[in-house]
């Protein structure tokens, strides 16, 4: 692990401590590398304009590690990354129920589709890969999003097998599905009657196709391979409808994919772990719940 460590320790992602590994996720190179869109912004717990995408890993409290991982994608529209509250927020969080945890830095607006469903497939692809490595269970890697990152989460749960999220890599050849999806008020679909359309323009361009529409709003592509899944949203969320969570918990249903959601009255978008927001408040206790009825906070 020391080895590790000081093979990677070569940057840190905003709040995450610089004991913390970051990972080059593309080593031999960015796909479709652009080199005129300036350099990475860091601002109060947010970044933007990711061109060198990472993993941050966040190790399990020491004492009770239990082989699960989640790969971690911050929201924000597809511009920016909420990486403090989103992202590193969760890992501290998931660390102390043992969980090993990456917290993704992906490509966004400067790049559009499909560079974030590549950077995201890449991450289980890598995790899965070295799982003895990180000490985790090549079958227990899960993927959680906030908001635009739940988009990316839920695309990695749905698309994992699109021709569009490979570059001929040799890992390409490690399954890029995760076992799990942890979705927090995501966006679901792309149909501009409960899209959020300033995630749809960074991602899609203003004038996609109606097929590339069709393709990225997941309701519409939940098959009976879709990882078992937890999803978060409120009422009061006024960004990112909660009919959003709603439309992707009646596709699982239809699918017979086993599925659970918690809708809360209180909490607006981005509550992230927000104390003071009544049961919304609660709901890292409800997800604890889920997570251990699924058997992924038991040691292997």
């Amino acid at each position: 692990m020391k080895k590790l460590i000081l093979a990677t320790m070569i940057s840190c992602i905003s709040a995450l401590a610089c004991a913390n590994p970051v990972i080059p996720l593309w080593p031999e190179g960015v796909p479709g590398a652009r080199a005129n869109i300036g350099g990475e912004q860091l601002k109060e717990g947010r970044i933007s304009n990711v061109s060198e995408p990472t993993l941050t890993l966040v190790g399990p409290a020491v004492d009770r590690p239990n082989g699960t991982a989640v790969i971690i994608c911050p929201g924000g529209g597809y511009v920016r990354l909420s990486a403090d509250r989103e992202g590193t927020q969760y890992a501290n969080w998931l660390s102390g129920l043992g969980v090993t945890t990456f917290v993704l830095k992906y490509r966004m607006q400067e790049f559009g589709h499909p560079a974030p469903l590549q950077d995201v497939l890449r991450a289980v692809r890598m995790v899965r890969s070295r799982a003895k490595e990180f000490g985790i269970d090549p079958a227990r890697i899960g993927v959680m999003g906030s908001s635009a990152g739940g988009h990316l989460a839920a695309s990695a749960g749905t698309l994992f097998d699109l021709p569009a999220g490979r570059t001929g890599a040799a890992l390409d050849g490690t399954s890029g599905r995760p076992d799990f999806l942890m979705l927090m008020y995501p966006v679901i679909t792309m149909d501009p009657a409960a899209a959020h359309m300033g995630s749809r323009v960074a991602l899609l361009g203003k004038s996609p196709s109606a097929e590339l529409v069709a393709q990225m709003s997941l309701e519409k592509q939940v098959t009976a391979a879709t990882p078992p899944t937890l999803l978060i949203h409120t009422q009061e969320d006024q960004a990112v409808p909660v009919e959003n969570s709603i439309l992707f918990y009646q596709a699982l249903t239809k699918a017979k994919v086993p599925a659970e959601m918690y809708l809360f009255e209180h909490g607006g978008h981005g509550m992230g772990m927000k104390d003071g927001l009544g049961t919304s408040s609660d709901w890292p206790r409800r997800a604890e719940e889920w997570l251990r009825t699924r058997g992924l906070l038991s040691k292997r």
